[in-house]
């Protein structure tokens, strides 16, 4: 064991431990389970590299502008500067996550999750220069590793970072799923099938068009979700505490957002109001309703797949791929897991917006103090958005049925049919053609053969896909299916 120090007292931590008294102090506080994001981890290592790469140019510009040697402030050696480099590098990898103990729920606006950053950082390089973790004297967690830096610009910046990564996997897998859908849809263009209106049978219609549906609704998804890189990608960092840039070099504010932006290859943006990206969230808000759009989207479309494919359904028009035994119980059931876990993912999505919305309302002056489970609920909502999207492309949509004959039986024995027909024999005769389909479960040319209303040949006319399809009717659509 070692034993550190900070103005509150002593702790001991394990000898070879990366993290120090800052993190086991916040792990002691907030006493939660739930992991703390590895993408954010990953961000935050991308961050302090960008500053340390910033420090350096720094000191350059520095040692250029001060060639005597009378340089007015006590810089950090190059060999430490290197060390903190590397370390933040293996931290973007994702390397040492075991040592950030700060769980994902904690107090103090993200200040323990950037010490725990700081302890891994400053103890690693200790270890790389061939010194013992604690050795804070050679290289210190706030005094080296968080040079020119504040919780307030770092934290906010390397959330924006994660989600940004995140966005764009997000952006692929609405696509992807919106791809496979608009093959289904070409493969079903002409599959006719009854349109349902407050879960009752309404008019023709065809699978094609059900899927269209669906298909343009993730086309805003994606349009929606592309524009939320103009939102994320403006970042405080620089602007220290509550972004007045307080102890904070010029130079180094003018230059970390470009850096980082090198180091990423992301659009980030320095804001032009420091002050208003520290202290107002409403850009996390605005982009997780963006996310919540998408989350609304795929619940309606999946229940409407759910009860489509459900055994309330008789002689269902589709089926979805079985993925798993459905019980312990009952032999040979199976369950629709795939909706379910959509489903659910989507209520989780609902219940994260409400609480970064309130949340984010509940900054005070010049901070928000609930950074760590707003930036914690925004990157779990994306990253199950994804989940859903790519489970609903391949272990959903990719083994869809539509048993197109059983669809267009089901219509021709539906009194829905019957609409269809009211331009050319009115709503009254229609009606009658209705009632004696559902009377005598019959289709409608049995029906129409008894009752003698239209002629048969131009039924058959009316009735093909490409006619029942077509965006309303003309006059000559009226006239060249008359009588002979």
């Amino acid at each position: 064991m070692r034993i550190e120090k900070d103005f509150l007292g002593e702790k001991q931590i394990p000898a070879d431990a990366l993290y120090g008294i800052h993190s086991l102090r916040a792990k002691e506080n907030f006493p939660d389970d739930t992991r703390f994001h590895i993408e954010w981890f990953k961000a935050l290592g991308i961050v302090k590299s960008a500053c340390y790469h910033t420090y350096l140019n720094y000191k350059k510009a520095l040692q250029s502008k001060f060639s005597g040697g009378n340089i007015p402030i006590a810089l950090i050696a190059d060999e430490i500067l290197y060390a903190m480099i590397a370390s933040a590098e293996e931290i973007s990898e994702g390397k040492h996550f075991k040592q950030f103990i700060v769980p994902a729920i904690s107090g103090g606006a993200g200040t323990s999750i950037n010490m725990n950053i700081n302890e891994i950082i400053s103890n690693l390089s200790l270890i790389k220069l061939g010194r013992k973790p604690g050795d804070y004297s050679f290289i210190d967690p706030i005094e080296h590793a968080n040079i020119f830096q504040s919780t307030n610009d770092v934290i906010p910046s390397s959330l924006k970072v994660a989600i940004l990564r995140l966005l764009n996997s997000l952006e692929q897998s609405v696509n992807n799923l919106r791809f496979r859908i608009e093959h289904l849809e070409s493969t079903s263009r002409d599959s006719l099938r009854i349109a349902y209106t407050q879960m009752q049978q309404a008019v023709p219609s065809s699978y094609g068009k059900l899927l269209s549906a669906y298909n343009d609704a993730l086309s805003r998804d994606w349009w929606r979700v592309s524009k939320c890189f103009e939102r994320i990608k403006v970042l405080n960092l620089g602007g220290s505490a509550v972004g007045t840039g307080i102890a904070v070099p010029r130079f180094f504010i003018m230059e970390i957002v470009p850096t980082l932006q090198k180091l990423t290859d992301l659009p980030v943006a320095r804001s032009e109001n420091l002050s208003d990206a520290t202290a107002n969230l409403d850009t996390f808000v605005e982009v997780h309703a963006i996310m919540k759009s998408h989350a609304v989207n795929l619940e309606k479309m999946i229940s409407d797949i759910r009860l489509l494919a459900s055994d309330l359904v008789n002689n269902a028009e589709i089926q979805i791929p079985s993925r798993q035994v459905g019980s312990s119980i009952m032999p040979g059931k199976v369950n629709p897991v795939i909706p379910e876990f959509t489903i659910s993912v989507a209520h989780k999505v609902y219940n994260n917006d409400s609480l970064i919305s309130s949340l984010c309302a509940l900054g005070c002056l010049d901070l928000n103090a609930y950074l760590p489970v707003i930036g914690h609920s925004i990157i779990e909502s994306l990253k199950l958005l994804i989940a859903a999207d790519n489970t609903l492309r391949d272990n959903l949509f990719d083994g869809l049925i539509v048993n197109s004959k059983i669809a267009s039986d089901n219509l021709y024995k539906s009194p829905a049919i019957t609409t269809a027909l009211t331009p050319y024999i009115g709503y009254n005769k229609a009606a009658l053609l209705a009632k004696e389909i559902k009377k005598n479960n019959t289709d409608i040319f049995q029906a129409n053969r008894k009752l003698q209303l239209i002629d048969e040949e131009k039924l058959k006319t009316i009735l093909q896909p490409q006619n029942l399809l077509k965006l309303g009717y003309s006059i000559n659509d009226l006239t060249s299916t008359e009588n002979p």
